[in-house]
């Protein structure tokens, strides 16, 4: 059976249900895939939960990266072919065991990258790249902080920085998290449920503060996450795993040093040939094994609810992805 876990209102973790689905011909320039593996994201809890709008609007299929092998190509379609494996990452469309997707969108995964590892960092592999590459390069010498360290992004950020020869502090929450975090790269890691995160930056930096901050939790971490920043530092907001930070205000970025501030959003670093050049050097840091991947947990497709709920709920570790 062909089917896809459709949403058909925003809600908790309950509104998915299993509908059967049709296997369309794909137009000029699209391409049918059959999934092997989806990958989870906080993404798609925010859309599911209607803090961010659904793509499409409801009733929708959710999921924003996955891998696959290609089952039929479009009129016109040159490059990719029946048979290639690819990864993807799009707004929404992917809970489901196929999919009709435009080519120019896939990206072919190379030898020494199997479909899970794909599903599991195209979107927060490419999400990684462009935060370190493009909202704040750190240069030699810089020390910047990156909360969820123990996450699917700030594990991958973790290798990259420490393959840069950056000194990068991270916060996770219970030992085996740190534990994960500092594995990774991390010169130090702050275990947010015992310790201050902002007195322990600003004692690792003798009260210098870091250069960055790359933050993905909002709520419980702002304005924290100004407040260890040095003069003229960047806050880098590319998500809001614990709720949006209601209290911002622009004078902070005055009041805590002449900061600057950007709130990022992933498709808009992967348009035209982005998409690719990212893709490539994502690729070759884990075909070179300087990123290693490590999927923690797997749930089949069916079960998509319960994954939302144990990565809303803090209980997962790195990546996460679906089985058809």
């Amino acid at each position: 059976m062909n089917y896809a876990m459709v949403a058909d209102k925003a809600g908790a973790a309950g509104v998915f249900k299993k509908r059967a689905i049709e296997l369309a011909k794909p137009k000029k320039g699209e391409v049918l895939i059959r999934h092997t593996a989806i990958g989870v994201n906080f993404i798609d809890i925010y859309q599911r939960s209607g803090l961010y709008p659904a793509p499409g609007g409801y009733p929708c299929i959710l999921g924003c990266e996955g891998a696959g092998v290609v089952e039929t190509v479009g009129a016109g379609v040159k490059s990719v072919k029946v048979g290639d494996r690819v990864a993807w990452t799009v707004p929404g469309g992917g809970y489901c065991t196929h999919r009709i997707i435009a080519a120019d969108r896939l990206v072919k995964i190379p030898n020494g990258v199997s479909d899970k590892v794909a599903a599991a960092t195209i979107l927060k592999g490419l999400t990684a790249h462009y935060l370190i590459h493009d909202c704040y390069k750190p240069k030699k010498g810089d020390t910047v902080l990156v909360h969820a360290a123990a996450g699917g992004v700030g594990l991958i950020i973790g290798q990259w920085l420490k393959d840069k020869g950056i000194n990068a502090i991270g916060t996770a929450g219970g030992a085996a998290k740190c534990k994960l975090a500092k594995k990774a790269g991390y010169a130090n890691v702050i275990d947010y449920k015992k310790d201050d995160f902002v007195a322990t930056t600003l004692r690792l930096t003798k009260k210098q503060g870091v250069a960055a901050v790359y933050d993905s939790v909002g709520k419980d971490t702002y304005p924290g996450s100004l407040e260890v920043l040095s003069d003229f530092g960047m806050f880098v907001a590319f998500g809001q795993s614990s709720g949006p930070a209601t209290d911002f205000k622009m004078a902070d970025l005055s009041a805590y040093g002449s900061l600057f501030m950007t709130r990022p959003t992933l498709f808009h670093f992967l348009a035209g040939d982005e998409l690719q050049r990212r893709a490539k050097q994502l690729f070759k840091m884990i075909v070179d094994g300087k990123i290693e991947i490590q999927i923690n947990q797997t749930y089949p497709l069916t079960k998509v609810a319960t994954a939302h709920r144990d990565l809303q709920g803090r209980k997962t570790i790195g990546q996460t992805i679906l089985s058809i």
